[in-house]
């Protein structure tokens, strides 16, 4: 992984279910005492995987996320609920465009994944936006996929610092019947008003907000 204060984890599940791109598992921790503390996180892995993969960000003070990235170890058991979620699967036969934030671009990998595992790769593009290459996750893998790449604060291929724009947007919603926005709330308003003003019906646009959890 790119940065220090994110940890990619791959995971035997047992009794596992198939799942779509875009779902998600509740990964549980149990005290002795019986306190529980639950996160969820995206599955990055595609459904043939033999193991379901995530990407953990180490947030200060996450009880989930420190126990995850400092504490767990090769062999543990944790309990886990999924996977998890309608709303913002993909189904791999909807032709769709991925804008994605940050860590939020766990999802678009996971779609990346199954749709070149089954040879519909042309039913997919994502644009994936980070400050620079050293924060944004999976950067390369996306980029080699084909994906758009847009760093707000580093040049790339000639592209200049910055959002995407509605003119870099447009031509890439040809087609398109839904969108995915994954990231955190702020990106998520950003990238809903990008998609609309790009022309994209509000009503085709599936969102997923992550933020620090209390």
């Amino acid at each position: 992984m790119p940065a220090p204060h994110l940890v990619r984890l791959r995971m035997h599940v047992e009794d596992r279910q198939r799942h779509r791109p875009g779902q998600h598992y509740l990964i549980r921790l149990r005290a002795p005492d019986d306190y529980t503390a639950q996160r969820s996180y995206s599955v990055a892995s595609h459904d043939e995987d033999p193991l379901v993969e995530f990407l953990v960000e180490r947030l200060p003070g996450g009880e989930v996320s420190e126990f995850l990235a400092d504490v767990a170890e090769v062999g543990d058991v944790l309990e886990m609920r999924g996977p998890i979620g309608r709303w913002f699967r993909w189904d791999v036969s909807t032709p769709a465009l991925c804008l994605v934030g940050g860590t939020g671009v766990v999802p678009a990998v996971s779609m990346t994944r199954a749709a070149r595992h089954l040879g519909r790769a042309d039913l997919l593009r994502v644009v994936a936006v980070g400050r620079s290459p050293d924060e944004l996750p999976y950067a390369s893998e996306l980029a080699e996929a084909g994906a758009t790449i847009a760093f707000t604060r580093h040049t790339a291929d000639d592209r200049p610092p910055g959002a995407p724009t509605v003119k870099e947007l447009t031509p890439l919603l040809a087609g398109v019947e839904v969108a995915y926005v994954c990231g955190s709330a702020r990106f998520a308003q950003l990238a809903e008003d990008l998609l609309v003003a790009s022309g994209f019906s509000p009503e085709a646009i599936r969102v997923e907000r992550f933020g620090v959890t209390g």
